[in-house]
Order: C-alpha cells, then structure tokens, then sequence
C-alpha cells in the first residue's frame, strides 16, 4: 500500500467511533420449536434483566436468506473482553436448557447512525 493511500485511510478513520461490542451469533440445537417455546419466557426476561443493566445493545432473531425463521438470533453486548461476553453468552436460559449454541466474535464501529425523537406534548418516542 502507499503512503498516500495509508495516509488517506487514516484521515477518514481518524474521527470513527472504533466502538468495540460483542455480537453473539445463536443456533438452535435439536428440540424444535417446542423446547424453545418452552425457555422462551426466561430467555425474554434474561435479555430484558441485562438490556436494563446496560449490556444488551441490540439483541433478537436472525432470519434465513430466504426469510424464514429458524430459531437464530443475533445479539450485540457492551463488555469489556471476548470472555467477559462470552460469559454472558453462557448465562442465557437457551444455552444453559441446551435450546441453542453459540459463538461470539468482536466487532469494531466505525460507521452509522440512529435517531431518537421524543414528544414532550404526549410523552412518546421513537427510535429511527
């Protein structure tokens, strides 16, 4: 690479957010939809328990390609270190009842955005 090009890559990723979260990539087991339904309850709960700790950033099902769902889920962690999420990951009621399987992997943003309006006049929000 040359300079000129190392030195253009470093000017647009001077100022980027270089955030680093955990995203969790869930895949069910064997047991079907029933052994999942069944956990579902104390899953939701869980979520919610850290969402309000602030841990949960973003968490919930993962489609096919072709739309379909299959019991994947995609759930992005605020924590310090790989094993930190990883720990978390182990506590979630489908991983502890055997319902899913997963893998966590680091991810660095850089880009995006989002938007929150709140209405003082009835007290809504809403997120873009």
């Amino acid at each position: 690479m040359s300079a000129s090009a190392q030195d253009r890559i470093n000017a647009l990723t001077q100022r980027m957010l270089k955030k680093k979260l955990y995203v969790v990539l869930s895949t069910p087991l064997d047991g079907g939809a029933e052994k999942l339904v069944a956990h579902l309850p104390a899953h939701l709960e869980y979520m919610i328990a850290n969402e309000k700790k602030g841990i949960v950033f973003a968490s919930g099902p993962l489609s096919e390609a072709d739309g379909g769902q299959k019991g994947r889920g995609l759930t992005v962690l605020r924590a310090a270190s790989n094993e930190e999420a990883r720990k978390i990951a182990e506590q979630d009621p489908f991983v502890i009842h055997g319902v899913r399987s997963f893998e966590v992997r680091e991810w660095t943003v850089m880009e995006g955005s989002f938007g929150v309006t709140v209405n003082f006049s009835d007290q809504s929000m809403s997120v873009a």
